[in-house]
C-alpha cells in the first residue's frame, strides 16, 4: 500500500517525496477536500498524510470519514514548527472514546 501527502507546504512535499511519497499542495479547502475525496477512493492508498494546517480547513470532513471507515489511515503531520496543539492526543483519544484523560 502506498502513502500520499496533502500538504500546504512545498518544503514538506519535496522533504516526503525524497522518501518516495508522492503528495499535492492544495490551492484552498475545496481543492483539498476534492482531493481527499478522489484519494479516499484509491485501493492502492493506505495512508493518507495531511499537514496540521490542511486539517485544520478539512478537519469536520476528516472527522466523517475517520467515524465511517477505517482505511485509508488518515494521519496530522506536524509542519516544521511542530504541532500547534500539544493536547492533540487527549482531545482526539476523549472524541474516539469519550473518556476524558
Amino acid at each position: 500500500m502506498k502513502s500520499f501527502l496533502i500538504s500546504d507546504n512545498r518544503d514538506s512535499l519535496i522533504g516526503i517525496r525524497i522518501a518516495g511519497i508522492e503528495g499535492v499542495v492544495p490551492q484552498n479547502k475545496e481543492e483539498a477536500v476534492k482531493i481527499l475525496n478522489e484519494k479516499l477512493k484509491d485501493k492502492d492508498i493506505g495512508i493518507i498524510l495531511l499537514s496540521e494546517k490542511i486539517f485544520k480547513s478539512v478537519e469536520r470532513t476528516v472527522t466523517e470519514i475517520k467515524l465511517r471507515q477505517s482505511v485509508p489511515l488518515i494521519v496530522v503531520i506536524p509542519d516544521r514548527n511542530g504541532l500547534s496543539n500539544k493536547d492533540f492526543i487527549t482531545k482526539y483519544i476523549k472524541e474516539s472514546v469519550g473518556v476524558k484523560l
